[in-house]
């Protein structure tokens, strides 16, 4: 109250609102008690509690706020054509339709189905019609086609689809092949027995049709003691059906060579040879409990003198996508054996170089006992096709004398005109000629320069 107010009271109001300021000024001040305490502590207590709890709820409203999905407007029903044809003009009313799209199909069809049949199915609704290889059997016609899919039919088995592969061995020669011979081998452990079927022999290079033929077998080296068969009359595809027995010890047995030698028995009885099968005994060929049916083909009798230490047969062959060098030894015949450097056991050693440097040697096995061993072994190098100018193949015969050492018997070297003339050079370039293909020739062996 401000002092106009405070003078325009009446005199006796002044004085009773003097009395009561001198009197209130005068009193102590009033001691609040410890039940009121507890009561404001209880109370500041229950309304803080209630101000979070407020404040928790109004958290929760805004984050299920937040995380609520909203909602879609109304999609039309896909069961309803109605909808689809709707939304599909609204679509194409500034462009036309899309390439694929069939009449009132919602979608475009991908390329790799379209051009397929579509039946619908409903009013307005369209699905492709199943393309099964193999219908239902009231469908299917009784075809005889080749093809296994024309067959199939739901339970049954279409034996056609298990067909073994045709045998070709009969019907596949090559060109200037002298003839193909069969025959199968079982060796029997317990006994030592060798035991060897004659089957067959087909397209024999006879002179004449009224010819006779017959096989003499013997086991190598040595061809005094030797098997025959029975002679075929007036066909040149005998037909033998003959087994034989070779009793030979289970240490010895995989360093011999079967030999077949099929002859023409002319009419004064003389026999001319018409080709011959070497086939080496190797533990892969005398395994397993059942006889082991081979076919080869005859080979002509090299006919050439032995040169002085020896001849080596063997194959060359040049894959120029794989970049791959092939070498096949088959064998070698009269060699000049050390007999007084003590055991005789002979192998091949096959190198190739580039530059007069070795780039990779490998070995056959070694044959003991023979001066005319058998391999058939196969060895591959790698070597790019332009490196065929500078390259060259060595293979030398060594023989294994006593402490391991080896004493070599001959080599041969075949390669391109940098290293090699006459014979070698010619298998060297034929080989190049036919690309994939193994060229196969007799070389004499010379004085070996090695070690």
């Amino acid at each position: 109250m401000g002092p106009a107010g405070f003078c325009s009271l009446p005199r006796t109001e002044v004085c009773e609102l003097v009395g009561w300021l001198s009197s209130s000024g005068s009193q102590p001040a009033r001691v609040v008690s410890a039940s009121e305490q507890l009561a404001l502590v209880i109370g500041g207590i229950t309304g803080g509690l209630l101000l979070l709890i407020g404040v928790s709820c109004c958290l929760w409203r805004r984050l299920c706020t937040a995380f609520t999905y909203e909602e879609l407007p109304e999609t039309p029903d896909p069961a309803t054509p109605s909808s689809f044809s709707k939304h599909e003009d609204k679509l194409c009313q500034h462009a036309g339709p899309p390439p694929g799209r069939l009449p009132t199909v919602p979608f475009v069809v991908p390329p790799s189905y379209q051009g397929r049949d579509w039946v619908p199915l409903h009013d307005r609704d369209w699905t492709l019609a199943p393309q099964d290889p193999c219908p239902v059997p009231e469908h299917m016609p009784h075809t005889s086609s080749t093809n296994p899919g024309d067959a199939c039919v739901i339970g049954n088995i279409n034996p056609k689809l298990y067909k073994p592969p045709e045998d070709t061995s009969d019907t596949d020669f090559p060109d200037g092949c002298l003839g193909r011979l069969w025959f199968s081998v079982e060796y029997q452990q317990e006994s030592e027995r060798l035991l060897v079927g004659l089957i067959k022999a087909r397209q024999l290079q006879v002179p004449s049709e009224a010819c006779s033929t017959l096989v003499k077998l013997c086991l190598l080296p040595g061809e005094r003691r030797f098997l025959q068969s029975k002679t075929k009359r007036k066909t040149c595809n005998p037909q033998f059906d003959e087994n034989f027995i070779f009793q030979v010890s289970s240490k010895s047995v995989t360093q011999r060579v079967l030999k077949f030698s099929v002859y023409h028995v002319n009419r004064q009885r003389e026999h001319q040879l018409l080709g011959q099968v070497l086939f080496p005994l190797k533990d892969e060929s005398l395994s397993g409990d059942q006889p082991w049916v081979i076919c080869r083909d005859l080979e002509a009798e090299n006919l050439e003198p032995p040169s002085e230490f020896g001849d080596l047969q063997f194959c060359i062959s040049y894959n120029d996508y794989l970049s791959r060098l092939t070498v096949v030894v088959l064998r070698a015949k009269e060699l000049r054996l050390q007999e007084d450097r003590g055991v005789v056991s002979v192998f091949v050693k096959v190198s190739l170089m580039n530059h007069n440097k070795f780039v990779k040697c490998k070995r056959t096995s070694a044959v003991l006992g023979s001066a005319n061993p058998v391999y058939n072994e196969t060895f591959s190098f790698k070597a790019d096709t332009n490196e065929l100018d500078t390259a060259s193949l060595g293979l030398t015969v060594l023989q294994i004398t006593e402490g391991d050492k080896s004493y070599p018997l001959g080599r041969v070297v075949v390669g391109p005109y940098m290293y090699t003339r006459g014979k070698e050079l010619e298998h060297w370039e034929e080989m190049l000629r036919k690309p994939k293909e193994l060229v196969k020739r007799w070389h004499a062996l010379s004085r070996s320069t090695e070690p």
